[in-house]
């Protein structure tokens, strides 16, 4: 497993003091690529990519994902044309419609959720390459809208995806697709299909651990939280697990805990020895992702879980193992 394929995934588990050490620490280690992941309402995904980019010399950065919903796509524009500026080549960002939870909790989900998240994608690449945009969409307003300072090298523009439509949009349109966690080999092998052959780069919940059982027991609450999120589509949909884990769920009250099982953790997320993670992240490699981001688990041993992959799962280019 080249590690120049694996990227480390920052959010709302790592308090903002500590990102700009961690990040650093991760490029030091050879890390191919960074992510950050903006949580509602855990840390801004903005200031969150500027403290990556801030704390690293060369290694890419990428703010997986905006919600087109949540901020206007001309502050947007504004944003990462000033990140495009000061760190040119190495910012990318991922728009997206978001959790529909944290949305309806702000009174802002739109009517036509996938007509959103292109049309804006659209207008964020005309805005930062300078041009002026007067128009209406879906969700937003533009009256002659154009960036004074735009980067003389855009950034790369992701969509983050998860269901047919919206994934077959991402990649006619986008210079990548981002997959949420949860994204399995069998799932990943099926957005591949859709998406056709833009980059797509995974987010995988994953522990390394000296034994199965403590790897999974690092990852099984956070695996029930996003079941229960994303029950409703393709990526608990395609499982083969899915008609169990949906009813399972639709039994539930609220606060009731959703009983994770070892098999699902073992789809899901990538938990185990260091050999057991090597084969997880190969076969989600080999089923069409070109990159995978690391969402590490406990979250308090982000150090440890780092230099662990690095030196025990994965590779140099060559196949030389990591030092």
């Amino acid at each position: 497993m080249d590690l120049s394929r694996l990227g480390v995934v920052f959010g709302s588990l790592t308090p903002p003091e500590q990102l700009t050490h961690a990040a650093a620490q991760a490029e030091e280690l050879g890390f191919g690529e960074l992510w950050f992941s903006e949580d509602c309402f855990f840390t801004g995904g903005l200031s969150g990519l500027t403290q990556l980019l801030a704390a690293t010399r060369k290694v890419p950065a990428g703010l997986g994902l905006a919600s087109v919903m949540t901020r206007h796509p001309a502050i947007l524009a504004m944003e990462l044309a000033g990140l495009a500026r000061m760190y040119p080549g190495r910012g990318r960002a991922a728009i997206g419609l978001g959790n529909s939870h944290w949305l309806g909790q702000m009174g802002l989900l739109p009517e036509r959720p996938l007509t959103a998240v292109t049309e804006t994608f659209e207008v964020l690449r005309e805005l930062l390459t300078g041009a002026a945009v007067s128009r209406t969409t879906t969700a937003h307003v533009f009256d002659d809208v154009r960036l004074e300072f735009a980067p003389e090298q855009p950034p790369e523009l992701w969509i983050g995806a998860v269901n047919e439509r919206a994934l077959r949009a991402a990649g006619a349109l986008a210079d990548g697709v981002l997959l949420s966690v949860l994204a399995g080999p069998a799932y990943v092998a099926w957005a591949r299909r859709q998406v056709g052959t833009a980059p797509i780069s995974a987010f995988v919940l994953a522990a390394v651990a000296d034994d199965d059982r403590t790897a999974r027991d690092a990852v099984r609450q956070a695996v029930g939280f996003f079941l229960r999120a994303e029950s409703h589509t393709a990526l608990v949909g395609r499982s083969e697990h899915g008609a169990e884990i949906r009813k399972r769920i639709a039994g539930l009250g609220e606060r009731d805990p959703l009983v994770v099982e070892d098999e699902w953790i073992d789809e899901f997320a990538v938990a185990g020895t260091p050999d057991r993670v090597r084969s997880g992240l190969r076969e989600l490699r080999a089923a069409g992702a070109d990159s995978l981001g690391l969402w590490l688990f406990p979250p308090e041993r982000l150090g440890e879980q780092l230099r662990r992959v690095a030196r025990e799962v994965a590779t140099a280019p060559g196949g030389d193992p990591k030092p």
